[in-house]
């Protein structure tokens, strides 16, 4: 069951669909990000409260919703996987934040051009072993739709290369900062200061 865990919405269970598509973030993985973006130093109070926050991958919606559960202001969603869109409306439609929520039935990683305010903070919890981050971002921020400066929360496999590093990415530049790094089960979540477009 995986439910809103803090803030106006807390204990709210989110639908989920059925079948291996979608891997919601787990609860406690969810809680110890949101700990980390609340008590690190260069997050806190202001990352969120009244934020514009873009949940690639969306899935259930569960990382953008969880923001807006705790003060974010806006939420753009970006999703394929039918069953997934259904509980993600679903999802949003029961919180009562349709005004607030924008979704995007497209590939993340080919995105139209923004239609909605930048986003400070983006949450990718993409399929693992795909390399699918690095391409988002650079996309997303290309079209406009995140800050030069977002913050960039991660979710891949424990067992991948950290995004931006040479393992991972030989040809690219990194200018990104790596603001903290938490390994749960299977995951690891890397939280990055964007740092303009690479080049």
């Amino acid at each position: 069951m995986v439910r809103i865990i803090a803030g106006t919405r807390k204990g709210r269970v989110l639908a989920t669909p059925t079948g291996g598509t979608t891997r919601p973030t787990a609860d406690r993985v969810r809680q110890a990000l949101f700990d980390v973006l609340a008590h690190a130093p260069w997050g806190g109070p202001p990352l969120l409260e009244d934020a514009h926050v873009l949940d690639a991958f969306a899935g259930t919606g569960a990382l953008g919703l969880e923001a807006l559960s705790r003060g974010a202001a806006h939420a753009v969603f970006f999703e394929t996987d039918r069953p997934a869109l259904a509980a993600l409306r679903a999802n949003i439609h029961a919180c009562g934040w349709e005004e607030r929520c924008h979704v995007y039935p497209r590939d993340v990683t080919n995105p139209p051009a923004a239609r909605a305010t930048p986003a400070t903070l983006v949450f990718l919890d993409p399929p693992y072993h795909k390399g699918l981050p690095t391409k988002a971002l650079e996309v997303l921020a290309a079209k406009g739709w995140i800050t030069p400066s977002a913050i960039a929360v991660i979710e891949t496999g424990r067992d991948e290369p950290l995004p931006f590093t040479a393992e991972a990415e030989s040809a690219l530049p990194c200018a990104h900062t790596l603001l903290a790094e938490r390994q749960h089960g299977a995951a690891r979540l890397s939280i990055w200061q964007l740092a303009g477009r690479a080049a």
